[in-house]
């Protein structure tokens, strides 16, 4: 495992900053993907913690993704994410059997137009969904919550992946 990974720019301005680490943070968690087997992407190595998986993770992190951007900060239908549904506990971690490739692709484009809606946006902008107290962040406090969030999973990553196969690094 031999990542290209780059910090933002050390003089960046706020937006380049934030935009920046949650991209590194992003590309960490692909990192701890590459090469895994679908068996070794769904095999659950924490015994308290069954959905805590390589495929689990993407799909927890593409889902709060969306939780914090599309639903909170701009006030849309809170059914689209499975957080809100009665199916499951914790059914963002639940892939359904999905490819891991398939998940990859999904954060791909759930980071896509996050990134889309972090770029129509002033940081000072204020979330609009009325349900939940949550939504009164502006932007900049979620950005650095995705940031924190992202990186504690890409933690979670590392420890994964090393109980998996051995591979282990920061980057």
């Amino acid at each position: 495992m031999e990542p290209s990974l780059e910090r933002p720019p050390l003089q960046a301005d706020e937006r380049t900053a934030l935009s920046g680490w949650l991209d590194l943070q992003r590309q960490i968690l692909r990192w701890k993907c590459e090469g895994l087997s679908e068996a070794d992407a769904n095999r659950s190595v924490i015994p308290t913690s069954p959905t805590m998986t390589m495929a689990g993770l993407i799909s927890h992190i593409r889902w709060t993704e969306h939780i914090w951007l599309e639903v909170l900060f701009l006030g849309g239908d809170k059914m689209q994410n499975p957080s809100f549904g009665e199916t499951a506990e914790n059914a963002d971690w639940h892939t359904d059997g999905a490819p891991l490739k398939q998940l990859l692709a999904e954060y791909e484009a759930q980071c896509a137009r996050s990134n889309e809606i972090v770029a129509a946006a002033s940081l000072d902008d204020i979330g609009r969904h009325p349900d939940f107290h949550s939504s009164s962040a502006n932007l900049r406090w979620m950005l650095i919550h995705l940031i924190e969030e992202t990186g504690r999973h890409a933690g979670h990553a590392d420890i994964v992946r090393e109980l998996l196969d051995g591979a282990k690094g920061y980057y």
